[in-house]
């Protein structure tokens, strides 16, 4: 059972920030997963139920959902082999990452998140959305407000086509939805203290309860596009990457 994250957990993060270098890791080890991983992996056993009602294909392998501690380094300037947090990634098993929608959640030193979206931009995804969005802006419109995100302080946020003409009929404070490249919802007043107790849990399941009628509608949108072009949804699946 989840209890929170114990000040182990971010002594050891701010450690490997300090040492990051591998045979400091290796000596420790035995700190990471008895700190650090044990209770990431004690949030996901317990979100588990909630994810599975939400979409009964979710994963719920925790070393699939937990980001790997040590970073890829082939592409980047920075050059550190670990990462000083980790965050959870809560999609449908076997697809492709960049292309998923899930729910997140990332935790490590001064550094807490959580919400819903897409991993990557995902054009054919929100070409469909602006299309189904103009066809029928009322019923849309309803399912996002009807999540209640601001009350729970939560907000769109994402890069968005500046210069895409809104067809007539979009609220204006959904405008910003139909232009989005990727789309996403971020809790916006996240509380450090609430890491160390199970509290932390039940805020991030209510949010994610909250905002299950807006991923259920891009799923179903997702689950469309897939069904009009199996193989390449099957491509993707057997191309999957790894953390």
């Amino acid at each position: 059972m989840f209890t929170g994250f114990p000040e182990e957990t971010v002594q050891f993060l701010l450690d490997l920030r300090f040492h990051n270098d591998t045979a400091w890791f290796n000596e420790h080890r035995d700190r990471y997963l008895r700190d650090v991983q044990a209770p990431f992996y004690a949030f996901i056993e317990d979100a588990v139920p909630l994810m599975q009602r939400i979409d009964p294909l979710m994963e719920i392998r925790p070393y699939k959902l937990l980001s790997r501690i040590r970073r890829d380094t082939r592409f980047s300037k920075d050059k550190s082999p670990y990462r000083d947090h980790h965050w959870i990634w809560f999609k449908r098993g076997g697809e492709d990452r960049w292309k998923s929608l899930g729910f997140w959640f990332e935790f490590g030193p001064q550094r807490l998140s959580w919400g819903l979206g897409s991993w990557d931009e995902n054009r054919p995804l929100m070409d469909r959305f602006r299309r189904e969005f103009a066809a029928n802006p009322s019923r849309y419109a309803g399912i996002i407000r009807g999540c209640g995100l601001a009350e729970r302080h939560l907000h769109f946020t994402g890069d968005v086509f500046k210069r895409m003409d809104v067809p007539a009929g979009i609220p204006e404070d959904l405008q910003p939805w139909y232009r989005c490249r990727a789309l996403s919802v971020i809790q916006t007043r996240p509380d450090l203290r609430e890491t160390a107790t199970r509290t932390v849990l039940a805020h991030v399941l209510a949010d994610y309860e909250a905002m299950a009628p807006i991923y259920q509608m891009l799923r179903g949108m997702q689950d469309a596009l897939e069904a009009e072009d199996p193989e390449n949804a099957a491509s993707e699946k057997r191309n999957k990457d790894e953390w």
